[in-house]
């Protein structure tokens, strides 16, 4: 999850607040004070943070709740507030698309092109990419590579030095695809060869989508990116990369929602898969705490044959899971991004025991070595792991070729998914939730 500092104090002020014997002007004000602290840290815009405390403290104070507590309706002046602020979510239908990618060098263009590339194909889309950069020599092969591994199809030309031919054949090399993704030269600056060129790319094109590409890390300049690329080609979105590892990342989300510019996309990490549809209301419910169900969910069904989900939920609901089990889910939940981060979309507080981050840490390679540990097990021990002590670890490590260290690390992965999943189970309103989610009801 991004902007760790910036959760952790929201999550505190909603605690703060829930555990307060009665919610008075002190506690408000000194609620408000934290998280304006918090949001300057992450580089927000200090008249928009002043201006945002403002409004959650009047309305804290003078609205009367209808149908909430005092405590109910404090933390959802301060969720409205702040989801206020990031603009509204840009829907996706799932359609045809020419999308233009534009943006300065060193932002995750060409990158970021491959992570679009398997979102849509995750939709059941076919898709297609073009690299019309001809200024940066490595970005050709640097994208086909992006696009075998995705297994999407990919048109460019290295020896052309014109990107409107590019595009040209591009389209007819490419016109079975649903959706095209054209990746464009960058530069160190807004140059005018460089706008002159989009300008050029966007009339042989004729995108449905211009999206800007920004780094996080440019924190409040990423506001006056948007709005020169935008009087320049006009842009429909912007897709903030870097977001895992920078202190800006709450600057460069406010600074482009002020210009207007929808977020379509957050980059969350490195892999082709780290490529988050930004939905505000998610975001701020997942940075108070209040988790993400609809995104647990949706990330479940990704990954786990539709045959398999019913009886993968059972599974979770009841924490009864066996070696077996793990074997089969090892891989779905790799699937889904690290564990950490699925943990994310959990309501902070309902349940959930806090896992050791290094038990959360499974590699392929620790993956794979896990399956042949599994392998070395009886059938009885596969489905009562407790019984696993002493020689029994000693005979399973000798066959599977591991230590015993391997083997007991093993055993401590499968205990901490069996306590994580028991947590569900033992929560009504999480039962529910991904019950009616998952049609079980």
């Amino acid at each position: 999850m991004v902007l760790d500092n910036l959760k952790e104090t929201l999550r505190k002020s909603v605690n703060r607040i829930v555990n307060s014997i009665f919610v008075d002007r002190e506690l408000i004000r000194e609620t408000v004070k934290d998280i304006q602290r918090a949001l300057l840290l992450a580089d927000v815009e200090v008249s928009l943070v002043v201006e945002l405390g403002r409004r959650i403290e009047k309305r804290a104070l003078e609205e009367r709740p209808r149908g909430l507590g005092e405590k109910e309706h404090v933390i959802k002046v301060l969720y409205e507030e702040l989801k206020a602020i990031l603009g509204k979510k840009k829907e996706l239908p799932i359609k045809k698309y020419r999308i233009m990618l534009v943006g300065l060098y060193g932002q995750g263009k060409t990158t970021t092109a491959a992570k679009i590339a398997k979102y849509f194909k995750k939709k059941g889309l076919k898709v297609g990419l073009i690299q019309a950069d001809v200024h940066r020599p490595a970005a050709y092969e640097q994208l086909k590579q992006l696009a075998e591994s995705i297994n999407v199809k990919f048109y460019g030309n290295p020896s052309e030095r014109d990107p409107t031919k590019i595009i040209r054949e591009g389209l007819k090399a490419l016109k079975d695809v649903d959706v095209l993704i054209v990746d464009t030269s960058g530069r160190h600056a807004l140059e005018e060869d460089l706008i002159e060129e989009m300008k050029r790319i966007k009339s042989e094109l004729s995108p449905d989508e211009v999206w800007l590409i920004i780094d996080a890390s440019i924190g409040q300049k990423a506001g006056e990116h948007s709005r020169v690329f935008h009087e320049a080609v006009g842009i429909t979105g912007v897709i903030v990369t870097k977001m895992d590892g920078s202190a800006k990342g709450g600057g460069a989300l406010t600074a482009v929602a002020k210009t207007g510019a929808p977020i379509v996309f957050i980059g969350v990490g490195e892999k082709v898969d780290d490529l988050e549809h930004f939905d505000p209301d998610s975001f701020i419910s997942r940075l108070l705490g209040m988790g993400d169900i609809k995104a647990l969910i949706e990330k479940v069904q990704e990954v786990v044959p539709e045959k398999k989900a019913e009886e993968l939920t059972k599974k979770i609901l009841s924490g009864r899971i066996t070696m077996n089990d793990v074997y089969e889910q090892l891989e779905a939940l790799l699937n889904m991004g690290p564990l950490k981060r699925v943990l994310e979309l959990l309501p902070f507080g309902f349940g959930v025991p806090q896992i050791d981050e290094s038990a959360l840490e499974i590699t392929q390679e620790k993956l794979k070595k896990f399956k042949v540990i599994i392998d070395s097990m009886t059938e009885e021990e596969r489905e009562d792991p407790s019984i696993i002590r002493g020689s029994r670890i000693t005979r399973i490590a000798r066959g599977s070729g591991s230590s015993e260290d391997e083997v007991r690390e093993l055993l401590k992965y499968y205990e901490q998914l069996k306590t994580f999943y028991k947590s569900f189970g033992r929560n009504r309103k999480l039962r529910r939730a991904l019950m009616r989610q998952l049609k079980l009801t």
